[in-house]
């Protein structure tokens, strides 16, 4: 247990490691018409249904552990930091090597960490789910350094035979997934930089979107099936939750310097922004060049705000985490 117990937590870094490839939504089109010729496939689905322009894609001898490993080693370098500097390492993403051990032994072999870890999983929203973790924690005085590493491999989850338009309407959404490692760093600090969180959950929702595990739920659909407009219902009254929220913590989402939404398609974006009061453009996109980034997004946002200057210190950010099952959060930060 440390002593020198902080009160407060903040992101310290944020880095993240997109791979080479690119697959644009015309070559995904073709891909799948090759592979379900009874399918009619129009031209422009993608961009017209998701708005994905191109997704990035990691080759295929890549694993999600080395997507995240890639992105900590380019955090720690930012930050000038010594593996053995780092007291804590989560890794959260949807994407995994293993199911045993935990994947965040693997990115800490690859990193040279010897601290603990263990995996945070709750759908898109275990980053977010991480720096609630990660910030209960150091409030606590247990660790001064946390690590927060991501991999997600969510290409690879790509259905490419679907036999009739039912399997297409739950099958589509899984061709735009995308490649990404992410890590962030949570520290010890003097004042609020993790200022307020506050996480829901509409359980009853989970059948919306479901990827179930082969090895134990034998008899259970193989591949991810995401039934977007069940996905959608179920995060009704959840916006109204979060606006309640952030009116009781006295927060005008106007007056924010960033606001950065998990982004599963630009229509849900659209739909998002529009509950919340907020215009699309002031979110750092991130769908329709790069796919949807599963547990990456958040992390992703804030390295492309940085990289844009858009995002400085000393600004207050908002962070809107939605997943599948259904769950929803919102962290406001002063950066």
């Amino acid at each position: 247990m440390n002593s020198h117990s902080h009160s407060h937590s903040r992101i310290s870094q944020v880095a993240v490691h997109l791979p080479e490839g690119r697959q644009n939504s015309r070559a995904i089109e073709d891909r799948l018409r090759a592979h379900s010729p009874g399918l009619r496939v129009p031209e422009g689905l993608l961009r017209r249904l998701y708005g994905l322009e191109e997704r990035v894609v990691a080759s295929e001898d890549t694993l999600p552990s080395d997507l995240a490993a890639r992105a900590v080693e380019r955090l720690l370098a930012q930050a000038g930091l010594a593996p053995a500097k780092i007291d804590l390492l989560l890794f959260a993403a949807v994407s995994a090597d293993v199911q045993e051990p935990a994947n965040g032994h693997i990115v800490a072999a690859k990193t040279g960490l010897a601290c603990p870890v263990f995996d945070v999983s709750n759908a898109c929203n275990g980053v977010l789910n991480a720096l609630e973790v990660a910030d209960a924690f150091i409030r606590a005085g247990a660790y001064r350094r946390v690590v927060i590493a991501c991999g997600e491999t969510s290409s690879r989850l790509s259905r490419w035979t679907l036999t009739d338009s039912r399997e297409m309407r739950l099958g589509l959404a899984s061709l735009t997934g995308a490649d990404v490692g992410a890590a962030l760093l949570v520290e010890a600090a003097d004042s609020p930089g993790i200022v307020a969180s506050t996480f829901m959950a509409n359980s009853a929702g989970w059948q919306a979107a479901t990827l179930f595990n082969p090895h134990h739920a034998r008899r259970m659909p193989h591949g991810i099936h995401i039934d977007s407009e069940r996905l959608l219902a179920s995060f009704t009254g959840l916006d109204v939750q979060g606006a309640q929220w952030l009116k009781e913590q006295n927060t005008d989402l106007h007056t924010v310097d960033l606001v950065c939404v998990h982004q599963p398609s630009l229509p849900f974006l659209h739909v998002f922004c529009g509950r919340l009061g907020i215009h699309p453009d002031s979110v750092v996109s991130t769908f329709p060049r790069i796919g949807n980034a599963a547990c990456a997004t958040l992390p992703l946002q804030l390295a492309l705000a940085t990289q844009q200057h858009r995002l400085r210190p000393g600004a207050h950010v908002a962070l809107f985490g939605l997943a599948s099952g259904a769950s929803a959060g919102v962290i406001l930060l002063n950066w």
